[in-house]
């Protein structure tokens, strides 16, 4: 049975190698220009190079998204990009508008290239129409169902790809492409600046009474009518599988490298499961429950069983749900000592207990007992942002493992 991808987002060169150590099979990254993440930290090309170098070194696949919708401007130098990108080795290149897609083609005839989801495909002539033209994968619209999509399965050609999204934010635009953004901060969602005014709070004003501002109130902070849920797919790992897709997409460059970590080690868990043995395939609860560890809004299964209906929204709050710290990331382990050395991400006291997170198996719960910073003083709080500590361990780790803590 050849397995579906395992494809995670790379907002930076820490992101991607997050995601490949933790489980993922592809990651899609942003160059410094062309991509819908604009404020996003994306990759140099030096940073790109090593990205590339370390993926594909553990037979890890990257692509590049160049799936902005350009002006004339944004086309100039463009053919010069994409020359340097393919000699660095990029496994493929998401457009979404066909005159970046014919520059891509002239300046690296060889390069796959992959439609992205802003192209808005919802059904399978315009699916087949591309793969005609040379496309290799289309990242199918979120509008559609499993059912839609088996049906693009059936009728397009075995060797065409299709990827669909399975956690993260939802738009609520059609499939990203949104002029919200343009209209109320003059900033273009199309080209990477979204400011995301879907998440703000709005009032009425009656034609009659300009000025006077009448508050639509879900509770006493008001209402966030626009506020899509969190998308999230891990409890329907069959039902994806059967529809026949290639690839499973986690959307989050904007998100931090441990949502990256946690998300994609819990969809890896629970891919490998079902591969394992699909006919006793059982959903494992620990699973949605380490998803629920990152930074993440109310989830839904978006279009994949039905329409939204007014419970896919969330009226009374645009903030996130965050239930754990992200404290630690271990960056060295002494295997006679079994101290390990730790880079800081927020403040973390000696007493306090943490979760040990590893890239494989299990996390398991420990005290911190001893804490010294680099110049091996004991210390009993570590305030500093990314000091380097040290701290006995409880059980073997390696680098990349994470630590965190349950927020009060």
């Amino acid at each position: 049975m050849k397995k579906v991808e395992l494809l995670a987002p790379a907002g930076s060169l820490e992101k991607l190698k997050m995601a490949v150590i933790y489980g993922a099979d592809a990651v899609y990254m942003g160059g410094e220009e062309y991509g819908l993440r604009a404020y996003a930290e994306n990759f140099s090309m030096e940073e790109m190079k090593e990205g590339i170098d370390f993926a594909h070194a553990r037979r890890k696949k990257v692509y590049i998204t160049m799936n902005i919708i350009p002006h004339n401007e944004d086309l100039e130098q463009m053919p010069q990009y994409v020359k340097t990108i393919s000699g660095l080795g990029v496994d493929a290149v998401i457009v979404s508008d066909p005159g970046i897609y014919s520059i891509v083609r002239e300046a690296a005839p060889e390069m796959e290239i992959h439609l992205s989801t802003q192209a808005n495909n919802t059904n399978w002539r315009s699916a087949k129409f591309w793969y005609d033209q040379g496309v290799r994968r289309i990242i199918l619209a979120r509008e559609l169902s499993l059912k839609e999509i088996g049906e693009i399965r059936e009728k397009t050609p075995a060797e065409l790809e299709l990827e669909i999204f399975v956690h993260g934010a939802m738009c609520i635009s059609y499939s990203g492409r949104c002029l919200l953004s343009n209209y109320m901060a003059g900033r273009d969602s199309n080209r990477g600046q979204c400011a995301h005014p879907c998440r703000w709070k709005y009032h009425l004003v009656e034609e009659k009474r300009p000025g006077e501002y009448m508050p639509v109130y879900e509770n006493e902070r008001g209402t966030f009518i626009y506020n899509s849920k969190d998308l999230c797919m891990i409890e329907h790992i069959p039902e994806i599988i059967d529809s026949g897709v290639t690839s499973l997409k986690i959307e989050g460059r904007m998100k931090s490298s441990y949502y990256v970590a946690t998300v994609v080690k819990a969809y890896r868990q629970a891919l490998d499961a079902y591969y394992e043995n699909p006919e006793a395939y059982r959903f494992n609860p620990e699973w949605y429950e380490e998803v629920c560890k990152a930074s993440h809004r109310e989830f839904t299964t978006g279009f994949y069983f039905e329409k939204p209906a007014g419970s896919g929204q969330i009226y009374h709050t645009s903030s996130y749900i965050r239930d754990y710290d992200f404290i630690g990331l271990v960056t060295a382990y002494d295997q006679q000592t079994k101290v390990a050395t730790v880079e800081q991400r927020n403040r973390m006291f000696v007493g306090e207990e943490i979760e040990v997170v590893r890239p494989n198996g299990q996390f398991f719960k420990q005290v911190i007992r001893d804490m010294r910073n680099v110049d091996g003083e004991n210390i009993e709080v570590a305030p500093h942002p990314q000091m380097i500590v040290t701290m006995p361990m409880d059980q073997e780790v390696e680098a990349y493992t994470m630590l965190r803590r349950k927020g009060s």
